[in-house]
């Protein structure tokens, strides 16, 4: 239902005031345990693969990637984000404001951040962007930036409350472009924006998480999996189901009836650190999220588990510092980065 210009100025002037409150909160460093448990090797990696997105960024503030344009802006943004930096302090202050500013731009009427003329599956940099931008919202220091950041955020939101289908998931495209059709992973990217989004400040709509929670429930298999889509039940996906379960945790259900055995589920089929045909062929996909799961359980499982995921992503790196991999470099590398900062603690949205 859309939300009347009053109101959407009330909700405006709230978050605002939300997010100026938290200003100079980030830039802490990560804790000193994780500190000194960090392998040297593993920050020679992220500095070289930061310095590449950095190089390789346009002065627009995306990356040429010609796929996914809005999608990679904001997951190669939100990489940058967690190594500490904000729009207005750190080494990558400048990319990721170029960054900001590519994505208001990218803001549609309707509130839909992206361009479906150029982009058959629009959900996905709406997502992202949602997500990026709920996570550099709180440390803007720029009114003027922070003020049209809350208005893209708003507007982003109820193009997303709007475009979810009957079931309660999300498609490629909105549902009535889409005609109803929805997907476990671009559920899970909406998801994961809206909570971010809540998190800043911006009024999620209640009802819309708990219908997307109950889509993820209904299309769990037996074994504790999460198969493609409500319209197509098959074999449960080890990427979707880590994303789910990781998704879950954004909004706040650590455990329901469902989520222990779509835990146990995914330690069983992703915790080996399994090669990419076992993944479905999603590999940096499935360990984004899958590496956010096991990051929530806590130390004991997360630094072993850190070590061979880390081990294995470094010794791919290429000399220039990026990773090659499906969809583009910029987002195996972006991928990559989010995973290997994950302890840092900059990102709210990947706190324990």
């Amino acid at each position: 239902m859309p939300i009347s210009s009053n109101r959407r100025d009330w909700f405006r002037n709230t978050a605002l005031l939300a997010a100026g409150g938290s200003l100079g909160a980030s830039l802490i460093g990560p804790r000193a345990c994780d500190a000194a448990a960090r392998n040297p090797s593993w920050e020679t990696a992220t500095q070289k693969a930061l310095a590449w997105l950095a190089r390789t960024q346009s002065s627009r503030g995306h990356w040429n990637t010609q796929v996914y344009p809005t999608a990679m802006a904001a997951l190669a943004g939100t990489a940058m984000i967690g190594s500490g930096s904000t729009t207005t302090q750190g080494p990558y202050a400048k990319e990721i404001a170029r960054t900001s500013d590519y994505l208001i731009s990218k803001s549609r009427d309707n509130g839909l951040i992206g361009d479906p003329t150029t982009d058959q599956r629009y959900t996905y940099g709406h997502g992202f962007a949602m997500l990026f931008l709920s996570q550099v919202l709180g440390e803007e220091g720029l009114l003027d930036r922070r003020r049209e950041i809350v208005d893209v955020l708003t507007r982003a939101v109820e193009f997303s409350g709007n475009a979810q289908t009957a079931a309660g998931g999300w498609g490629y495209v909105s549902a009535a472009e889409g005609n109803d059709f929805d997907e476990g992973s671009t559920t899970i990217t909406q998801v994961q924006g809206l909570r971010g989004c809540r998190n800043a400040g911006i009024p999620v709509s209640g009802d819309v998480i708990e219908r997307a929670k109950e889509y993820i429930y209904g299309c769990k298999n037996k074994d504790g999996g999460i198969s493609y889509s409500s319209r197509q039940r098959g074999n449960s996906r080890p990427a979707i189901t880590a994303a789910a379960l990781a998704a879950l945790y954004n909004a706040g259900d650590y455990d329901s009836e469902h989520v222990p055995e779509m835990l146990e589920y995914t330690k069983k089929e992703l915790h080996g650190i399994s090669d990419g045909a076992r993944a479905f062929g999603h590999w940096h996909y499935t360990y984004l999220y899958y590496s956010q799961v096991v990051y929530r359980q806590g130390d004991e499982l997360w630094q072993p588990f850190r070590t061979k995921l880390y081990e294995r992503i470094t010794s791919q790196q290429r000399p220039d510092g990026n990773w090659e991999g499906q969809i583009h470099p910029v987002y195996v590398t972006a991928c990559n980065l989010i995973m290997l900062q994950l302890d840092y603690g900059y990102l709210p949205i990947y706190q324990r």
